[in-house]
Protein backbone atom coordinates (compact mmCIF):
# COMPACT_ATOMS: atom_id res chain seq x y z
CA UNK A 1 0.00 0.00 0.00
CA UNK A 2 2.63 2.83 1.11
CA UNK A 3 4.32 1.80 -2.97
CA UNK A 4 1.11 2.12 -4.25
CA UNK A 5 0.55 5.92 -2.39
CA UNK A 6 4.51 6.52 -3.23
CA UNK A 7 3.51 6.15 -6.90
CA UNK A 8 0.38 7.83 -6.86
CA UNK A 9 2.34 11.12 -5.11
CA UNK A 10 5.37 10.53 -7.65
CA UNK A 11 3.11 10.65 -10.57
CA UNK A 12 0.95 13.59 -9.56
CA UNK A 13 4.16 15.78 -9.31
CA UNK A 14 5.49 14.43 -12.12
CA UNK A 15 2.07 15.90 -13.15
CA UNK A 16 2.27 19.30 -12.00
CA UNK A 17 3.48 22.02 -14.16
CA UNK A 18 7.19 23.57 -13.34
CA UNK A 19 7.53 26.82 -11.99
CA UNK A 20 10.18 28.71 -14.15
CA UNK A 21 12.02 30.89 -11.61
CA UNK A 22 14.44 32.96 -13.58
CA UNK A 23 15.69 32.26 -17.41
CA UNK A 24 18.02 34.15 -20.21
CA UNK A 25 15.92 36.54 -22.44
CA UNK A 26 19.35 37.41 -24.26
CA UNK A 27 23.00 37.12 -24.56
CA UNK A 28 24.36 40.69 -25.45
CA UNK A 29 28.23 40.28 -26.42
CA UNK A 30 28.20 37.28 -23.34
CA UNK A 31 26.30 39.34 -21.03
CA UNK A 32 23.56 38.10 -19.91
CA UNK A 33 20.16 39.55 -19.49
CA UNK A 34 17.39 37.34 -17.66
CA UNK A 35 14.27 37.37 -16.97
CA UNK A 36 14.61 38.78 -13.51
CA UNK A 37 16.29 41.72 -14.77
CA UNK A 38 13.65 42.67 -17.28
CA UNK A 39 11.22 42.12 -14.25
CA UNK A 40 13.08 44.38 -12.56
CA UNK A 41 13.09 47.24 -15.13
CA UNK A 42 9.64 46.89 -15.70
CA UNK A 43 8.72 46.93 -11.89
CA UNK A 44 10.85 50.13 -11.09
CA UNK A 45 10.97 51.98 -14.75
CA UNK A 46 14.62 51.02 -14.42
CA UNK A 47 14.54 51.95 -18.50
CA UNK A 48 12.46 53.67 -20.83
CA UNK A 49 11.01 50.30 -22.81
CA UNK A 50 9.10 49.70 -19.54
CA UNK A 51 6.05 52.00 -20.26
CA UNK A 52 5.49 50.50 -23.98
CA UNK A 53 2.95 48.51 -25.11
CA UNK A 54 4.69 45.23 -24.58
CA UNK A 55 6.49 46.24 -21.54
CA UNK A 56 8.74 43.28 -21.12
CA UNK A 57 9.74 43.12 -24.82
CA UNK A 58 10.35 47.55 -24.53
CA UNK A 59 12.30 46.76 -21.20
CA UNK A 60 14.36 43.69 -22.88
CA UNK A 61 14.96 46.15 -26.07
CA UNK A 62 16.15 49.15 -23.86
CA UNK A 63 18.09 46.62 -21.53
CA UNK A 64 19.98 45.09 -24.47
CA UNK A 65 20.83 48.98 -25.84
CA UNK A 66 22.14 49.61 -21.68
CA UNK A 67 24.69 47.04 -22.30
CA UNK A 68 26.03 48.02 -25.74
CA UNK A 69 26.23 51.14 -24.30
CA UNK A 70 27.93 50.12 -21.17
CA UNK A 71 30.46 48.46 -23.57
CA UNK A 72 31.23 52.04 -24.77
CA UNK A 73 31.47 53.55 -21.64
CA UNK A 74 33.51 51.17 -19.99
CA UNK A 75 36.50 51.68 -23.33
CA UNK A 76 36.28 55.58 -21.97
CA UNK A 77 35.76 55.26 -18.68
CA UNK A 78 34.49 58.72 -17.64
CA UNK A 79 34.48 59.72 -14.15
CA UNK A 80 32.39 58.14 -11.42
CA UNK A 81 29.45 60.09 -10.35
CA UNK A 82 28.98 61.96 -6.92
CA UNK A 83 27.64 59.58 -4.30
CA UNK A 84 25.02 61.83 -3.74
CA UNK A 85 23.72 62.00 -7.61
CA UNK A 86 23.22 58.15 -7.01
CA UNK A 87 21.62 58.56 -3.76
CA UNK A 88 19.59 61.18 -5.34
CA UNK A 89 18.47 58.84 -8.37
CA UNK A 90 18.19 55.68 -5.91
CA UNK A 91 15.52 57.73 -3.65
CA UNK A 92 13.83 58.37 -7.05
CA UNK A 93 13.80 54.70 -8.02
CA UNK A 94 12.78 54.09 -4.05
CA UNK A 95 9.53 56.72 -4.19
CA UNK A 96 8.32 55.59 -7.58
CA UNK A 97 8.11 51.93 -6.34
CA UNK A 98 6.49 53.34 -3.17
CA UNK A 99 5.67 50.06 -0.85
CA UNK A 100 6.54 47.26 -3.49
CA UNK A 101 10.08 48.37 -3.06
CA UNK A 102 11.47 45.56 -0.80
CA UNK A 103 8.99 43.19 -2.47
CA UNK A 104 10.37 44.07 -5.64
CA UNK A 105 14.12 43.73 -4.78
CA UNK A 106 13.21 40.10 -3.02
CA UNK A 107 11.13 38.24 -6.39
CA UNK A 108 14.06 39.76 -8.59
CA UNK A 109 17.06 38.68 -6.26
CA UNK A 110 18.36 41.99 -6.51
CA UNK A 111 19.93 43.67 -3.66
CA UNK A 112 20.58 47.08 -2.85
CA UNK A 113 23.87 47.35 -3.84
CA UNK A 114 23.60 45.65 -6.80
CA UNK A 115 20.97 48.23 -7.80
CA UNK A 116 23.54 51.38 -6.38
CA UNK A 117 25.61 49.83 -9.43
CA UNK A 118 23.23 50.08 -12.07
CA UNK A 119 22.54 53.25 -10.85
CA UNK A 120 26.05 54.71 -11.22
CA UNK A 121 26.33 52.84 -14.16
CA UNK A 122 22.86 54.41 -15.97
CA UNK A 123 25.01 58.11 -14.64
CA UNK A 124 27.56 57.15 -16.29
CA UNK A 125 25.83 56.69 -19.49
CA UNK A 126 24.25 59.70 -19.42
CA UNK A 127 27.77 61.78 -18.36
CA UNK A 128 28.78 59.68 -21.42
CA UNK A 129 26.27 60.45 -24.29
CA UNK A 130 26.02 64.25 -22.60
CA UNK A 131 29.74 64.47 -23.60
CA UNK A 132 29.82 62.84 -26.78
CA UNK A 133 26.62 64.19 -28.21
CA UNK A 134 25.48 67.28 -26.24
CA UNK A 135 27.25 69.77 -28.14
CA UNK A 136 24.32 70.62 -30.76
CA UNK A 137 23.53 74.27 -31.02
CA UNK A 138 21.20 75.04 -33.51
CA UNK A 139 21.57 78.02 -36.11
CA UNK A 140 19.05 80.92 -35.85
CA UNK A 141 17.53 79.82 -39.10
CA UNK A 142 17.51 76.41 -37.83
CA UNK A 143 14.77 77.60 -34.83
CA UNK A 144 12.97 80.31 -36.99
CA UNK A 145 12.55 76.73 -39.19
CA UNK A 146 11.81 74.21 -36.72
CA UNK A 147 9.08 77.05 -35.01
CA UNK A 148 7.20 77.28 -37.94
CA UNK A 149 6.86 73.57 -38.38
CA UNK A 150 5.58 72.98 -34.92
CA UNK A 151 3.50 75.78 -34.42
CA UNK A 152 0.99 73.98 -32.73
CA UNK A 153 3.38 72.90 -30.17
CA UNK A 154 3.89 76.39 -29.10
CA UNK A 155 0.04 77.55 -29.22
CA UNK A 156 -1.79 78.81 -26.28
CA UNK A 157 -5.49 79.54 -25.89
CA UNK A 158 -5.70 79.31 -29.57
CA UNK A 159 -2.75 82.20 -30.24
CA UNK A 160 0.34 80.82 -31.13
CA UNK A 161 3.30 82.45 -28.95
CA UNK A 162 5.58 84.37 -30.65
CA UNK A 163 9.04 83.25 -31.54
CA UNK A 164 10.72 85.50 -29.53
CA UNK A 165 8.79 84.73 -26.20
CA UNK A 166 9.59 81.12 -26.72
CA UNK A 167 12.45 80.81 -28.31
CA UNK A 168 14.72 79.17 -25.44
CA UNK A 169 11.70 76.28 -25.75
CA UNK A 170 12.39 75.81 -29.87
CA UNK A 171 16.34 75.59 -29.29
CA UNK A 172 15.74 73.26 -26.28
CA UNK A 173 12.94 71.25 -28.59
CA UNK A 174 15.85 71.44 -31.62
CA UNK A 175 18.09 69.88 -29.54
CA UNK A 176 16.60 66.96 -28.31
CA UNK A 177 14.87 65.81 -31.44
CA UNK A 178 18.82 65.98 -33.21
CA UNK A 179 20.46 64.75 -30.37
CA UNK A 180 17.75 61.88 -30.31
CA UNK A 181 17.98 61.15 -33.60
CA UNK A 182 22.04 61.30 -33.41
CA UNK A 183 21.97 58.21 -30.73
CA UNK A 184 19.72 56.34 -32.00
CA UNK A 185 21.45 56.21 -35.23
CA UNK A 186 24.41 55.62 -32.98
CA UNK A 187 22.81 52.96 -31.29
CA UNK A 188 22.25 51.08 -34.72
CA UNK A 189 25.71 51.03 -35.33
CA UNK A 190 26.50 49.31 -32.14
CA UNK A 191 24.16 46.49 -32.38
CA UNK A 192 24.91 45.86 -36.22
CA UNK A 193 28.36 45.33 -35.30
CA UNK A 194 27.41 43.40 -31.57
CA UNK A 195 26.61 39.83 -31.07
CA UNK A 196 23.02 40.10 -30.12
CA UNK A 197 21.43 36.88 -29.27
CA UNK A 198 17.49 37.58 -28.49
CA UNK A 199 16.06 33.89 -27.14
CA UNK A 200 12.23 33.03 -27.76
CA UNK A 201 10.08 34.48 -24.68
Amino acid sequence: MKHVFALIVWALAAMAPVEIIDRILAVVDGAIIMQSDVRAAVQLSLVPGAAAADPVAGALDSLIERRLILEEVDRYAPPDPADADIDRRLSEIRTRAGARFDTVLLESGLSVEQLRRQVRDDLRIESYLQQRFGAMQPSDDEIAQYYREHQTAFTRGGTVAPLDGVREAVRNAVIAERRGATIREWITGLRRRANVNVLPR
